[in-house]
């Protein structure tokens, strides 16, 4: 029987529970100067306490490869030494807590130049608006009506982000992390180019299911080429569009079929574990949601594939996140805002069903 209070080794890295934090913004980096895409206070504070609170592995918020790779003005970026420099007082205390800690690498390619949540919901920030710019992506269709129709990309482009992702690949490990997450989930750039519904090319980028899923090894192979043999890369996917569940949508798009047969992919290149979450490159795609909705795909793709899986996607009870893993469903849990909403999470979990995590020594009495 597995437990979420186990260890879990991938090559030569031991992460000390099963009980993750998957990345989500904060929108909190500065939008200009040199502080652009630096971590914060907020950022130290919001991902320490999590650490203190016993989670085993933290990854970052969608951490930018370039500057126009961010979703928002505010987002983390990995592109310079400022960065990684402020990256690396947020890994050593992680690491001083017993937790791993891991960054998701991210382009957000269409879906780019936005506003924080909080503020008009998210809206598109134009390119002649303060702190915007033009998003790109493998074909010219935005995101929305709303949106800035993107720029397609040339080949010389897609080459051009499959060097920033291994040359933040490389910046992420002198900024002390241990895990390396591609971003191919939730309607980001590589999720535009694997699903149909947003890749139109005709050229060795798209058509078939062959054409695209190249740029997305060719993003995977430059990362594991400057990622070290003994430490893992995850790949956070999207198992679905969500348009074949919807009798009612006759779309075409990622499937739960084509996020087995890439897992597969995956595993012959180097990927160690797949991070399986759903949606997002349709606003107006019809989701059926409920308590562990998104679980099953994780669990698809570890009974046909045999590679490791995280699940994640309305885990809330410690009761629920065990027998996800006791039952075989997946190897993890990735716990989003129940984290937020208590980031002492493992720690209750733990008393509750007689389990142990680390907990800081200023907390321990006699």
């Amino acid at each position: 029987m597995t437990s979420l209070f186990t260890s879990y080794t991938l090559r030569s890295l031991t992460i000390p529970n099963r009980i993750w934090m998957a990345a989500m913004c904060q929108y909190s980096a500065a939008p200009e100067g040199e502080a652009v895409g630096v971590p914060t206070d907020w950022h130290f504070a919001h991902l320490a306490a999590r650490a203190t609170g016993g989670t085993g592995l933290i990854i970052t918020e969608a951490t930018a490869v370039s500057p126009e790779g961010r979703i928002s003005p505010y987002d983390l970026g990995i592109w310079n030494v400022t960065q990684v420099a402020a990256f690396q007082r947020i890994t050593a205390f992680l690491k001083s807590q017993g937790t791993v800690p891991g960054i998701q690498l991210a382009h957000a390619g269409r879906k780019a130049s936005t506003e924080r949540t909080w503020a008009d919901r998210g809206r598109p920030i134009s390119p002649d608006e303060p702190y915007g710019w033009t998003p790109v992506g493998p074909s010219a269709l935005p995101f929305d009506p709303a949106s800035t129709t993107p720029e397609e990309l040339s080949t010389d482009g897609i080459r051009g982000i499959v060097r920033k992702f291994a040359e933040a690949a490389e910046r992420a490990l002198a900024a002390g992390f241990e895990v390396a997450e591609i971003h191919g989930a939730h309607g980001y750039l590589i999720h535009q180019f694997l699903s149909p519904y947003s890749n139109q090319r005709t050229d060795e980028y798209g058509g078939s299911f062959e054409g695209r899923i190249r740029f997305a090894l060719e993003v995977v192979d430059a990362v594991r080429a400057v990622w070290p043999d003994e430490l893992p890369i995850f790949f956070r996917i999207s198992a679905t569009d969500w348009f074949t569940e919807n009798p009612e949508d006759d779309r075409e798009g990622w499937t739960a079929d084509d996020t087995v047969r890439f897992a597969k992919e995956l595993q012959a290149r180097g990927v160690d574990l797949m991070d399986v979450s759903t949606g997002g490159n349709a606003p107006d795609a019809k989701i059926v949601t409920g308590p562990g909705y998104q679980v099953p795909f994780a669990e698809r793709v570890r009974n046909e594939t045999g590679l490791p899986v995280a699940a994640v996607g309305m885990i809330t009870e410690p009761d629920q996140a065990q027998q996800i893993l006791t039952s075989g469903k997946a190897d993890a849990v990735l716990l989003a805002r129940e984290l937020l909403r208590d980031p002492y999470w493992a720690r209750h979990a733990a008393a509750e069903l007689d389990g142990e995590v680390a907990s800081p020594v200023q907390y321990h009495r006699a």
